[in-house]
């Protein structure tokens, strides 16, 4: 890793910390040793980065510090194109092509030096032959999910039964072939799993639903992982 990469990573472990880190911590991760941190540290320091703390009581980055966006190091560009490739072998048209622009501005703006890794070949995701067709906008299910907005939905069952659902969207789930929508559904005044492609129609509305919806999903979640953590467990 160059020393410039080095000092960045430093900035972002402080960064998603709310408390105190020791530079043993630090270098654990980035694979060096304490002393090489501590050298670090004070050179970003010297540098004028708002960095508290000292030896033996771990370091903590004052708030409101913001790294330029998009001086990337290159497992985080290897994250991206990650992504994007998936986006585009899984993703609706809109949002692929969203993806598409991501990576031109991201390379735009990437040093010279990185350019070439946007375009080298490091991972391959596999696509599907033939997914399930979705026939409603998903740029309007990830808008309701975003604002909070209440949907009227024409709704296949999968046993055929045509139905007709008010929704509160809150979660979109990829697997290979198939999306499935979480929401509270009240015809069931619950949460209920739905695929995406047996939608005919989804209707955003003005209205809007509460945060505390997003609540009762996490703890549906985590209970469900639990369960399962314990189940598994010899």
């Amino acid at each position: 890793m160059r020393r410039a990469d080095r000092l960045f990573q430093i900035i972002q472990i402080l960064q998603r910390r709310s408390s105190a880190i020791t530079a043993e911590k630090i270098a654990t991760e980035l694979e060096v040793s304490a002393r090489t941190i501590y050298r670090d540290i004070q050179d970003l320091m010297k540098n004028h980065v708002p960095i508290l703390g000292e030896r033996g009581t771990g370091y903590l980055l004052q708030g409101g510090y913001d790294l330029p966006p998009l001086m990337f190091s290159e497992e985080e560009i290897d994250a991206i194109l990650l992504g994007a490739e998936w986006v585009r072998a899984n993703g609706d048209p809109e949002i692929q092509r969203a993806a598409e622009d991501v990576l031109v501005k991201i390379g735009a703006v990437l040093p010279k030096d990185r350019q070439s890794l946007l375009t080298s070949l490091r991972h391959v995701i596999h696509r599907t032959d033939a997914p399930h067709a979705i026939q409603v906008a998903m740029p309007d299910v990830r808008r309701a999910i975003r604002l909070h907005l209440k949907a009227e939905t024409d709704y296949l069952t999968l046993d055929d039964r045509a139905t007709s659902r008010v929704l509160c969207p809150l979660l979109i789930v990829f697997f290979e072939s198939v999306q499935l929508l979480v929401a509270w559904c009240e015809l069931r005044n619950d949460i209920r799993h739905f695929r995406m492609d047996r939608f005919s129609r989804f209707q955003v509305t003005s209205e809007t639903y509460s945060r505390q919806k997003f609540t009762e999903m996490t703890a549906r979640i985590e209970k469900e992982s639990a369960q399962k953590t314990k189940k598994n467990t010899p």
